[in-house]
């Protein structure tokens, strides 16, 4: 299953020549890159795999699903609680980002199998997690968050939506793999819950005097990476116009250059976005290392529903003194 030549991530061995993020993944040959939030969140992950894909890296996606899995055929479920979405998958969900990615991707003549994963506890989730890896023969794990909540630790001053990302990162930080990272696409997106950003920051700084911050990269414009990733978001408004993903609308504008109030859906409509060249930017970290920061993953560890994992993240909120919010200084 798993390859023991590949030795763990070592900051030590970072180069300014070669991005961390790159240079954590080149000893894997099977690497899962999984939306951590649910919803749109594997979208966020595109950019990351064409490049990985174009240098020869089998690569698969997985994504924590808001869609109405009960409803697609039995035939797909491949585990108790994994779903093999292809393009022939077919749900009467008009919600589905799983199945719009699988049929885009198939057009693009990628690998076009996306697991969907249901949004339950830690526990669930975490057997299919080593599903996939069994099966895949994974040796890398790639959590994406679209925004950078999952980068909270639970004593900040609001923690946007933790629920999904944070049992994400418990599921995968109790799974013994070589290579384990979260990355987050859409610095500054989170605003919108009342995450505060200086926060943010804070918690990246104290995770590179941990090593565990593999540190910034901006998808360029022009790249073939940032083309597609535009046209596979694109694809995905088109195909759920009522519901469009706000997080990748704003980080796909950030990768052609817009700036500002920057609106292309009516759910935004009354806000006033901020659309910058920080959204285009991939924060890279130490699966472990940040969960080891999070401050209430302990009380999760052995949730099997969605409903307790919420009511135990409220218990620990409700105890905990929160830190004083900043604003940005420049």
């Amino acid at each position: 299953m798993l390859s023991p030549a590949i030795p763990p991530v070592d900051s030590t061995t970072f180069s300014l020549a070669t991005p961390p993020l790159f240079a954590a993944l080149a000893p894997a040959r099977s690497v899962l890159i999984a939306g951590a939030g649910g919803g749109f969140d594997v979208y966020a992950g595109l950019p990351l795999a064409m490049a990985l894909w174009r240098g020869g890296v089998q690569v698969h996606l997985a994504n924590l699903s808001f869609s109405e899995l009960e409803l697609i055929d039995r035939q797909s479920w491949v585990a108790e609680y994994v779903v093999a979405v292809t393009p022939e998958t077919t749900s009467p969900d008009w919600y589905f980002p799983e199945g719009t990615l699988a049929t885009w991707l198939e057009a693009h003549d990628l690998p076009s199998t996306v697991y969907a994963l249901p949004p339950l506890g830690v526990q669930p989730l975490r057997d299919s997690y080593r599903y996939l890896i069994d099966r895949l023969s994974i040796d890398a794990v790639v959590l994406v968050d679209g925004g950078t909540d999952i980068l909270l630790r639970g004593d900040e001053s609001t923690l946007g939506t933790p629920v999904e990302d944070i049992t994400s990162l418990a599921a995968v930080a109790g799974i013994d793999l070589p290579v384990k990272l979260v990355t987050c696409l859409g610095f500054g997106i989170d605003a919108h819950d009342g995450v505060n950003h200086v926060q943010v920051l804070e918690n990246l700084a104290a995770l590179d005097r941990d090593g565990g911050y593999l540190g910034a990269l901006s998808i360029p414009n022009a790249s073939r990476e940032a083309t597609l990733y535009r046209d596979a978001v694109a694809d995905a408004q088109a195909a759920t116009p009522a519901r469009p993903s706000i997080v990748n609308g704003q980080i796909a504008a950030a990768t052609r250059g817009a700036f500002g109030d920057v609106q292309f859906t009516q759910r935004t409509s009354g806000s006033a976005l901020f659309v910058n060249p920080l959204m285009a930017v991939y924060f890279t970290v130490d699966l472990d290392k940040l969960a080891a920061r999070c401050l209430y993953l302990d009380r999760i560890e052995n949730t099997i529903g969605r409903p307790t994992v919420t009511r135990r993240i409220e218990e620990f909120r409700n105890e905990t003194s929160t830190r004083i919010p900043r604003a940005y200084p420049h």
